[in-house]
């Protein structure tokens, strides 16, 4: 199935410019070959103590008038439970390997600079028991990175018996003391970040050998929440840290395993970045979308690697940071990374998750950089204001395809080009949902063209179709604090003929369609 589609997207940007003259598209998807299970933490979030991303954004503490549960913004909460967020990995980043937990637990916490982004003071007010408050009032799974570059197996290890243990234990008690007698449920552990990085600067054979160690004593004590470890795996397309953690899993013994491996990639277009957020023109679109659909050959490469050494696919590979990464907006602490949300992030968001629902085999979980406030986030507050971004609105579009089964789907993407960048005009994805309608993603990458698409499916004929898409009148429309519904789905118009779809695609736009048999 992947293969059979990207096939189609190579070809199609190989062949000459005439042939895709024609701005009709047959779709067909096959509903009688079903595929992998589309896990539902693909569309899993990451907030990291990084410029406003929890303070502010997540946190306002217990004093503050903006309304609140506990020190947690209510209307962040309420959006982030509309969209169904099924895992958070917290408190890194970066940020991850120089945290130390203790500091913020109990009633005196103790502040620690955050040499990582800003140089700013972390008061650490929003530690262990805030966060897993936050995670279960939104309705996610907990994902923590814990801190392998400057802590210790044992702190680690005391970390996760802080959390989990029963109040038999003296962390466990610790934990009653400090307001949550029952266990955490701690679903997913990252064993350390970005280790050849800013974690540490390891080779991988001595990260492997410190991976090890935090497999072996970073224990869960909760019997009701099995945990999986997760594993610091490649940087782009660098290959060394996914052959060396593969082949150490496939020789480990009794006393430790993993059963995932990162991978990270941003859509950056050149490091540092500098590509603009707002204001940019059809060049930095056109480079930008070619640069995010290198994330299909990353996967590929690093699930061909793991194959290799895991081919019953136990171990998940977890984009656990991805999106793009621009410029910070102008004015503002440049270690913060705040940056604008346009129409062309709501694209980039949806070529990933097609990508990621694609290799569904391998990739189960996800985690976009960042959720608020940072990077390309779900949504930007200002004080007591609150916005939804445009990529908040292709996650709250996808929610069809949480657990849902990848069906097969041919169409010829055709050509988009735009000086010298050549793309795809043209991707889809479709799965059937667990309501069992058939959904289908079409994204088209054009901006300056609409695209005729004529879907039918094998196994059914459609009787009836309906769908949401999300336009804009330029590619770089933004919404803002005073203009808040700038970029907003609608319901498109389809019509079936001959038992076929029959839609029309804005330019640059991300569209989901219910097929109906």
């Amino acid at each position: 199935m992947k293969s059979s589609v990207f096939l189609a997207v190579v070809a199609a940007v190989a062949l000459p410019g005439a042939i895709w003259a024609q701005d009709r598209v047959d779709v067909t998807l096959d509903a009688a070959k079903p595929g992998a299970r589309i896990d539902r933490r693909i569309f899993g979030q990451f907030a990291e103590h990084l410029g406003e991303g929890i303070y502010g954004g997540i946190w306002v503490g217990k004093d503050s008038s903006i309304p609140h549960t506990r020190g947690i913004r209510n209307d962040v909460v309420a959006a982030l439970k509309a969209i169904k967020v099924p895992v958070v990995r917290w408190p890194g980043g970066c940020f991850a390997d120089e945290y130390h937990w203790r500091r913020g637990i109990g009633e005196k916490r103790q502040p620690m600079m955050n040499a990582n982004w800003g140089g700013v003071v972390e008061p650490n007010t929003f530690g262990t028991d805030e966060f897993m408050d936050f995670a279960q009032q939104i309705g996610a799974e907990a994902y923590i990175s814990v801190n392998v570059g400057s802590g210790t197996p044992g702190e680690a290890a005391e970390w996760l018996e802080y959390m989990t243990a029963s109040t038999e234990d003296a962390l466990g008690a610790e934990r009653a003391k400090n307001g949550h007698a029952a266990p955490y449920k701690v679903p997913f552990v990252g064993l350390g970040n970005e280790s050849w990085d800013c974690g540490g600067g390891m080779s991988a054979d001595f990260y492997v050998s410190q991976m090890k160690l935090h497999a072996r004593f970073v224990r869960n004590y909760n019997p009701d929440q099995p945990m999986q470890r997760i594993a610091v795996g490649p940087n782009g397309g660098d290959t060394a840290y996914t052959e060396a953690v593969m082949k150490a899993y496939q020789g480990h013994s009794w006393a430790w395993s993993i059963e995932g491996l990162s991978l990270h990639s941003y859509t950056h277009g050149g490091w540092p970045p500098s590509y603009k957020a707002t204001g940019f023109d059809e060049k930095a679109y056109a480079a930008l979308l070619k640069d995010t659909l290198s994330m299909e050959e990353l996967v590929t490469t690093h699930s061909a690697i793991m194959d290799k050494y895991d081919p019953e696919k136990k171990v998940a590979l977890v984009v656990d940071e991805w999106g793009s990464w621009l410029a910070p907006t102008p004015g503002t602490n440049p270690g913060f990374l705040m940056q604008q949300n346009s129409q062309r992030d709501a694209i980039i968001a949806g070529l990933n998750l097609n990508i990621f629902a694609r290799h569904a085999d391998r990739v189960r979980m996800a985690n976009i950089a960042q959720m608020v406030n940072v990077l390309q986030a779900m949504i930007l507050t200002d004080k007591e204001r609150m916005l939804l971004t445009p990529t908040y609105h292709v996650f709250r579009m996808y929610l069809p395809f949480q657990d849902a089964t990848l069906l097969p789907v041919a169409f010829e993407a055709g050509r988009y080009q735009h000086g010298e960048v050549t793309l795809p005009r043209l991707d889809a994805m479709a799965a059937k949902g667990a309501d069992g309608k058939v959904y289908l993603s079409l994204i088209n990458l054009d901006p300056n063209r609409p695209a005729d698409i004529d879907v039918a499916a094998l196994g059914f004929k459609v009787k009836s179709a309906s769908g949401e898409t999300l336009a804009a009148a330029k590619f770089d429309a933004i919404n803002t604090f005073e203009a808040p519904n700038t970029v907003m789905p609608k319901s498109l118009t389809t019509k079936v003929s001959n038992g076929k779809a029959v839609v029309r695609l804005a330019p640059a736009s991300v569209t989901v369609l219910a097929l109906n048999p």
